[in-house]
């Protein structure tokens, strides 16, 4: 069985009402606990950055980890995160940003990207957008020119794409 055969969202699993009722879960981990199929998901990925020609990759906390990092030991590059405030040591950069209710923070090691450097930033999911766009914000603060961003899943229906501005890779949709 080749990587291109494996059906991604076969993999991925759907939890009603988690963490609230009325929200469907998109559960990545039955798709972490299968190798062929995670496998092929960072060959995939790695199909879909490698034209925008990435210095390093960015990975949002904390699932957005779980993409960033093999996918950069994949294309042998480097690995950065993007984390909630106070997580990180030494100085760091940060960036608030507005959510549905309410706003959050996300900070960077400042010393992390160099001026110019090219930097994919990752997600497991995008939804709304919002954390993506603070987190392509954040790294051009630093420096950075965010060639791409990309995300495992898309839920197309919440519009997510809109709110970013720069081109954008997934490789599973949900349209409802």
């Amino acid at each position: 069985m080749t990587t291109d055969s494996i059906d991604i969202k076969a993999h991925i699993r759907g939890i009603p009402d988690f963490p609230k009722p009325g929200i469907l879960f998109y559960d990545i981990s039955t798709l972490l606990r299968h190798g062929p199929a995670w496998r092929a998901a960072m060959a995939r990925l790695a199909r879909a950055i490698r034209p925008h020609k990435p210095d390093l990759l960015a990975g949002i906390e904390s699932r957005g980890f779980l993409v960033a990092a093999p996918l950069a030991l994949e294309l042998g590059l480097g690995f950065i995160m993007l984390r909630k405030p106070r997580k990180l040591p030494g100085l760091t950069i940060g960036l608030n940003y507005a959510l549905e209710y309410g706003t959050d923070r996300i900070e960077m090691q400042a010393d992390a990207v160099q001026k110019g450097q090219r930097v994919i930033l990752l997600d497991d999911l995008l939804a709304t957008g919002g954390t993506m766009a603070a987190g392509i914000s954040l790294l051009r603060q630093a420096g950075a020119v965010v060639p791409c961003a990309a995300a495992l899943i898309e839920l197309t229906f919440l519009g997510g794409r809109n709110r970013i501005d720069v081109p954008f890779e997934s490789l599973v949709a949900y349209d409802e």
